[in-house]
């Protein structure tokens, strides 16, 4: 049981959660582009206010370390680094795909479904019409990898005819029309977004087991080789 930071910015959501034994003390987020750099330490600081806590009661900071966008995943993955050199706290990383998942699991539960009646299939919009996707059980078993994709109308057949599949992400919007005609294939009404707060559950299980990355050589999960684009504003570029 421990307190601990964690630190969302994969896509174009920033968002730092500080928890407690499992539990969600305080929460900042931002759906704002280009403000990673600027808004993550502000962020971290005042979770840790708002809980009355400071950075030394920490015991580890989480980061979401992929896939997505290879900007976003470099400033979280600098940032809680510097948090775990500076403080000599243990770093935690979290694939962003399952903690989507855990986050769309829960929020079932919240709203009184069965979870288990649904696959979960977390999508990361990795530009143009591709995305970076796995397929999960209500458990968080793996039923198909992390792949880089682009979606067909053949695109999760056999998965679609095991049972309802909820498409969730800033991915699935662009896949919708594709796929939302399938039987079983169902959307969320708004785009489900990568949260701090999903992280949440997965890094408290990984600080129990000790499972710890090496802070010097520890780098983010990003799938695919960075193309450099036009740089436009300072912050995220991808």
């Amino acid at each position: 049981m421990a307190l601990i930071l964690s630190i969302e910015t994969s896509t174009r959501v920033c968002s730092v959660a500080l928890s407690e034994n499992g539990k969600l003390l305080a929460l900042e987020e931002s759906t704002a582009q280009h403000s990673h750099a600027e808004q993550i330490t502000v962020f971290s600081e005042q979770v840790l206010y708002k809980a009355g806590k400071n950075f030394r009661d920490l015991d580890a900071i989480a980061v979401s370390k992929g896939p997505g966008s290879y900007t976003g995943l470099r400033i979280g993955v600098s940032t809680a680094k510097g948090f775990c050199y500076s403080l000599d706290k243990p770093l935690i990383s979290v694939g962003t795909l399952p903690a989507l998942a855990s986050g769309m699991i829960q929020s079932l539960i919240d709203q009184g479904k069965n979870p288990d009646s649904y696959l979960f299939c977390p999508m990361i919009d990795a530009r143009r019409m591709e995305v970076y996707a796995a397929v999960y059980d209500s458990t968080l078993n793996v039923k198909r990898k992390v792949e880089a994709e682009v979606i067909d109308e053949q695109s999760y057949a056999d998965f679609l005819n095991e049972k309802p599949v909820l498409f969730i992400g800033d991915g699935a919007p662009k896949c919708k029309e594709t796929l939302e005609g399938k039987d079983n294939a169902s959307f969320t009404e708004q785009p489900f977004l990568p949260s701090a707060s999903y992280m949440i559950p997965l890094a408290e299980q990984k600080f129990a087991a000790k499972e710890f990355e090496n802070v010097a050589y520890f780098e983010p999960f990003y799938l695919k080789d960075f193309i450099p684009g036009v740089s436009r504003v300072k912050g995220l570029k991808d």
